[in-house]
């Protein structure tokens, strides 16, 4: 049983972010369950851990939901990240929940990549700035990445086509060989509860 994680960071109610999270979500259920496959899925709406993710930026540790968001992520088989655009790159909201997950959260996860914005100018958002994210935290992301204009919902065809590729491409990485994931480094809290020897530091490579 797959287990998919959904993370969007629309600030409206409703919003396009998650409007396209949602599409990207269940066209790849629809994939996963035509496999034989009941996959488990929840959403993480950024929006709602916005002041604990100020304090975890502060303090160093995530706390109440954030904490379990996080844990959530860490146990996904795959992800389906969702931003809007502002300022010709990805939301701070949607950066400063990657930023405060522990080193190696994310190797070797398939991520699925989307993006919202007003207009298409700003569509190469996902090449020159998502996927470098993911590239640099080890990611594996999907070859289709989908950016929704605000023209383009409603039933544009040329949506939908690219969600249901996108889908299934990130299918077809659940089902192949993918490198495991680093087994947990331990956390500042970890540290403090039980502080690692000096002597095992310095032996480290």
């Amino acid at each position: 049983m797959s287990n998919l994680v959904v993370v969007t960071a629309g600030l409206q109610v409703p919003s396009s972010t998650r409007l396209l999270a949602d599409q990207l979500r269940d066209a790849t259920v629809r994939r996963l369950s035509d496999a034989g496959e009941a996959p488990r899925v929840s959403v993480i709406e950024l929006r709602a851990l916005a002041h604990a993710l100020a304090d975890n930026l502060l303090t160093g540790f995530p706390s109440g939901e954030l904490a379990d968001a996080v844990e959530r992520v860490r146990s996904a088989d795959a992800l389906i990240a969702v931003t809007p655009v502002f300022s010709a790159s990805f939301s701070g909201l949607f950066k400063t929940f990657f930023d405060v997950l522990e080193p190696e959260t994310l190797l070797g996860k398939p991520v699925l990549m989307g993006a919202t914005a007003g207009t298409a100018r700003h569509s190469l958002v996902l090449e020159h700035a998502v996927r470098p994210l993911f590239s640099y935290l080890r990611a594996i992301t999907v070859p289709t990445a989908v950016f929704a204009a605000t023209e383009d919902f409603g039933g544009d065809p040329a949506l939908s086509a690219r969600v249901e590729r996108a889908a299934a491409e990130l299918v077809a990485m659940l089902g192949a060989e993918l490198p495991r994931p680093a087994p947990r480094l331990r956390s500042v809290e970890d540290e403090l509860a039980d502080p690692t020897p000096f002597s095992e530091l310095l032996s480290r490579p």
